[in-house]
């Protein structure tokens, strides 16, 4: 963000700070808040939800990420997860990455992380960011969730900043990028550096200090949109996608767990719980440890 909107987030954090408890705009911050446009990007929008420990003037909670699939239902996210907010006094960011950016009829924009020059992990950062000049949360590091399509830009991200995340979940991504040195992205990592303009490579160390879950439907089965793109591409299913894309984070070390939840076919909503039960305890740490 260029100084002109920090000077202005720094505004809104300063005013934010004078409203007394109870004061109305502090009512509609609190619990699920309306949507925000990015301040880096307005063509992209985040949802907050607060849990009822939060205070405007007190600690900063924990931050779980919950990144949409293709369908986009962030909102959805947002109400699944406000009643596990509330519990493990948490605060859920969603955010919103619209389909038909500069090409009206993508839908996969956000999931490959960099398309059309817009790199989606910066605006998601720079969402947190924004996030942190309104509400108590800690931006250092968080957690973080994605199913389908949210799968996939959350197991990318990863390899690009292990070093911000306290724990992530992986949901049924469609296509896998394997820490495979021999093929470009997103397929593997061998030109990452040249991609994102990076001084160096994925931090295998790094990521292996962060928890991992992988979570897919037993019955996940189904190949439709999921097809390969090339011969070099593993797996013809999600379920099949998932477990390789695990065994090759074992390879370099990343400590993970895999959830496989009986009866559930391709359903974000049913495999939350095994998500959340993941979370918990990561959470609850955090607490502990303030």
């Amino acid at each position: 963000m260029n100084d002109d909107t920090i000077q202005k987030l720094e505004e809104t954090a300063a005013r934010v700070k004078k409203f007394r408890p109870g004061h109305p705009a502090l009512q509609i911050l609190s619990g699920r808040a309306p949507t925000f446009a990015s301040a880096l990007d307005q063509r992209f929008s985040f949802t907050v939800y607060t849990p009822s420990s939060h205070d405007f003037h007190g600690p900063e909670l924990p931050l779980v990420v919950a990144v949409h699939g293709t369908a986009r239902k962030a909102g959805e996210l947002i109400d699944w997860m406000a009643s596990f907010a509330e519990e493990h006094r948490c605060v859920v960011l969603a955010p919103l990455f619209p389909c038909g950016i500069i090409d009206f009829a993508d839908v996969h924009n956000y999931k490959e992380i960099l398309y059309r020059s817009i790199r989606f992990d910066h605006i998601l950062l720079s969402m947190v960011d924004q996030a942190a000049y309104i509400w108590r949360i800690r931006t250092d590091k968080f957690f973080m969730h994605g199913f389908s399509g949210g799968g996939q830009f959350c197991h990318r991200f990863f390899y690009l900043h292990p070093h911000r995340l306290l724990g992530l979940s992986i949901g049924a991504p469609g296509r896998i990028t394997v820490p495979n040195t021999q093929h470009a992205w997103p397929l593997g990592v061998s030109n990452i550096q040249e991609v994102f303009e990076m001084d160096y490579g994925p931090d295998f160390r790094q990521m292996s200090e962060v928890p991992v879950h992988f979570v897919v439907g037993e019955k996940d089965t189904s190949t439709k949109m999921i097809e390969s793109k090339n011969e070099f591409e593993e797996g013809s299913t999600r379920l099949e996608r998932i477990q390789i894309l695990r065994d090759s984070w074992t390879r370099i070390g990343v400590r993970s767990t895999l959830s496989i939840v009986p009866g559930v076919k391709h359903e974000g909503k049913k495999c939350l719980p095994a998500v959340l039960s993941f979370l918990a305890p990561l959470l609850d740490a955090v607490e502990r440890a303030a």
